[in-house]
C-alpha cells in the first residue's frame, strides 16, 4: 500500500530530531574527553603505540644491517683464513731457506781461513826459522753441527745472523829458530798481517837440533776477518788442448 506524505514538515521535524540526538551523543563523549585521566590515558596508549611500532621498525632495520654485516664477515673470513694459511707456508718456506743459506755462508766463509794463514804464516816466517808444527786450538764446529744448531733455532735468522762472523779462531805455532831477534821479527810481520792478530809468545826453550843448541818457540795467535780492500780475487783460467 502506498502512503504519501502531504505534510512536508513533518519530515523536517524527524530529520531535526535525529540531528538533535547525533549532536547530544557527541555533547556526551565530550564530556566524557573532558576527563583528564581518560585523556591522559588514551594519549599514553596512543603514544605507546607509536613508540612501540617506530621501535618495532628500528629493530628490524637493524636485524637486516647485522645479517648482511655478518654474511660479509663470514666471507672476509673464510677468504682471510685461506691467504693467512698460504702466508704461513710462504714464511716457512722463506725461514727454511734462510737457514739453510745462513750455513752455506758459515761454511763458505770458513772455506779459505787456513789457506790465508798458512800463507801469512809463510811470508812472514824469517830466514833461520822453521816450524815443526801448526794446529787450531780453538773448538772445531763441524757442518753437522752448525746445520742441527740453525735447525734447533726457532727464531728465523735475519740478514745480520746470516752475515754475522763465525766464532774466532785461535791456531798455535811451534817452531825452532837460532837467532832470537828472527823470532821477535817474525811475531812483528804475523801482527801485521791483514789476517793475523794477539800473535802472543807463549813459551821459549832451549832445544839441541842436529848437535846444535836452538831456541825452541811456542806462538799463540788468533784469525782476523780482513778488510774488504785487503782481499785479492785472482781470475782463474784454465786451457784447454
Amino acid at each position: 500500500m502506498i502512503e504519501i506524505n502531504l505534510h512536508p514538515r513533518a519530515g523536517k521535524k524527524s530529520g531535526r530530531r535525529q540531528g538533535r540526538a547525533s549532536f547530544g551523543s557527541l555533547t556526551a563523549l565530550a564530556d566524557r574527553v573532558r576527563d583528564p585521566f581518560l585523556a591522559g590515558a588514551v594519549a599514553a596508549l596512543v603514544l605507546g603505540g607509536a613508540g612501540v611500532g617506530a621501535l618495532h621498525l628500528r629493530l628490524t632495520t637493524r636485524s637486516a644491517d647485522l645479517a648482511v654485516r655478518e654474511q660479509q664477515a663470514v666471507q672476509d673470513s673464510t677468504r682471510f683464513a685461506a691467504i693467512l694459511k698460504e702466508k704461513r707456508a710462504v714464511q716457512a718456506q722463506r725461514d727454511s731457506i734462510l737457514r739453510q743459506v745462513a750455513i752455506i755462508r758459515s761454511i763458505d766463509n770458513d772455506r779459505y781461513v787456513w789457506s790465508h794463514i798458512m800463507e801469512e804464516v809463510s811470508r812472514a816466517l824469517p830466514a833461520y826459522t822453521w816450524l815443526t808444527s801448526m794446529n787450531q786450538t780453538s773448538a772445531i764446529v763441524s757442518v753437522a753441527a752448525r746445520r742441527d744448531s740453525a735447525a734447533a733455532d726457532s727464531a728465523p735468522p735475519t740478514a745480520a745472523d746470516s752475515t754475522a762472523p763465525a766464532p774466532p779462531l785461535h791456531f798455535r805455532i811451534v817452531g825452532q829458530t837460532v837467532d832470537i831477534q828472527a823470532l821477535t821479527r817474525f811475531m812483528k810481520l804475523l801482527e801485521a798481517s791483514p789476517f793475523i792478530q794477539n800473535v802472543q809468545l807463549a813459551r821459549t826453550d832451549v832445544a839441541a837440533a842436529d848437535g846444535k843448541q836452538v831456541t825452541e818457540f811456542q806462538l799463540d795467535a788468533q784469525y782476523e776477518i780482513p778488510a774488504p780492500s785487503a782481499i785479492r780475487l785472482v781470475p782463474v783460467t784454465l786451457s784447454v788442448r
